[in-house]
């Protein structure tokens, strides 16, 4: 039996940080209503390249979910989505702040109908303060919470992040938890809560080992300076004849081990060094690791415990053989149309699973309403005004 499966959520949500959050819920059997507007639905699904007249970036973040077409700017539109709340256990949103009130859909309308209910709201810099009602998007939030100028150096542009770390991390992520959290509460008092997700908070959470030194010292680490952004030799990316590898050997028993495979033993005790030493150090290493392919370096480091791998491209991830034993690329058959990534969570008595495809738009509007009670001539009247698609 899976483990949320006696947890229904309405996704009200858009294009990536609450689409991923509730497809880890689906994942683990959690009946997802995906709630879509009457004009076209979540913009993700109509963004290149197309698969099966959904956007391939669209399928392994909906898999696992149902999809209605409400308009909640039509009285009956509201209506029907109360009567679906009354049923539900989780409401997710990530409009700017105020406007499910505006819809007469707000926290206080939602607990009238079901006082155990979840509400969690994920937006960019969360339900208050001057800036609650800013637009952005993943790159504002990185910008904003100071995490984009740790990378990189000092005399360069910051480098454009290579995930969404703000959509995933600070947004995705700590919603689910959220949403595990109160619905836990809910169980032990029957009461539901609203959840405020900031993803500027989850980001500048996430940087708490890099503020620390700037709380100790009352300076901000520079670009490419912290202890794990470039500082250290130790801890960098090196380029190869024709590629790079990734050295993160911080203990020193893993660099000594390193620098004497690439034959530069006396910098066994630079791992850690700093300024004008480091700079040598760096520039030693870089010189010896150009000589020879990524491939070469690969087969020379075989058996040494150094903590040094290779930078893939995502192609080469997904063939990795470590990749392929976790089974994170699922094969395309039993309704997924291309290959899709696989499932992060371990869970050993209760495992995620693939069930269904991710839904065409509006596909379960009259099976999802129908089972709240609408009849057939209900429904009828519901599409005759366009209160559903």
């Amino acid at each position: 039996m899976p483990a949320l499966d006696d947890v229904r959520v309405l996704d009200l949500t858009r294009l990536l940080p609450g689409p991923f959050c509730t497809v880890l819920l689906a994942d683990f059997g959690a009946d997802v209503i995906k709630v879509e507007d009457t004009t076209g639905g979540d913009y993700m699904r109509w963004m290149p390249p197309m698969v099966d007249e959904s956007s391939a970036m669209f399928h392994p973040i909906n898999r696992n979910k149902r999809s209605i077409a409400i308009d909640l700017k039509n009285p009956l539109g509201r209506e029907a989505f109360l009567r679906l709340a009354a049923t539900a256990d989780v409401v997710v949103e990530s409009f700017r702040p105020g406007v499910l009130e505006r819809l007469g859909i707000g926290y206080a309308t939602l607990q009238e109908v079901n006082p155990r209910i979840v509400l969690c709201s994920i937006s960019g810099y969360g339900q208050d303060g001057p800036f609650r009602d800013r637009a952005g998007h993943d790159l504002n939030y990185a910008a904003v919470a100071g995490v984009l100028l740790l990378g990189g150096t000092v005399h360069d542009a910051p480098p454009m992040p290579g995930l969404q770390v703000g959509d995933l991390g600070g947004g995705a992520l700590d919603a689910a938890l959220a949403i595990m959290i109160a619905l836990h509460h809910a169980t032990r008092t029957g009461r539901g809560q609203h959840c405020d997700v900031s993803m500027v908070d989850g980001l500048i959470s996430w940087a708490s080992v890099h503020a620390s030194q700037l709380f100790a010292s009352n300076e901000a680490p520079r670009p490419g300076q912290g202890m794990l952004t470039g500082r250290h030799p130790c801890y960098r990316i090196y380029a190869c004849a024709d590629g790079y590898l990734a050295v993160g050997a911080l203990e020193p028993k893993f660099w000594r081990e390193f620098v004497e495979v690439i034959g530069l033993p006396d910098l066994a005790a630079g791992g850690l060094s700093e300024g004008e030493e480091a700079r040598r150090t760096v520039s030693a290493v870089e010189d010896v690791l150009r000589t020879r392919t990524r491939a070469q370096w690969e087969e020379a480091l075989t058996g040494h415990d150094v903590c040094v791998e290779p930078v893939l491209d995502l192609g080469e991830t997904f063939e990795h053989p470590q990749v392929r034993s976790r089974g994170m690329r699922l094969e395309p058959g039993d309704g997924r149309p291309t290959a899709q990534t696989g499932f992060p969570i371990r869970l050993a008595g209760t495992p995620a699973g693939y069930r269904r495809a991710a839904p065409g738009y509006g596909e379960h509007t009259e099976e999802v309403l129908s089972e709240a009670g609408y009849d057939t001539d209900e429904l009828a009247s519901l599409r005759a005004v366009g209160a559903i698609a």
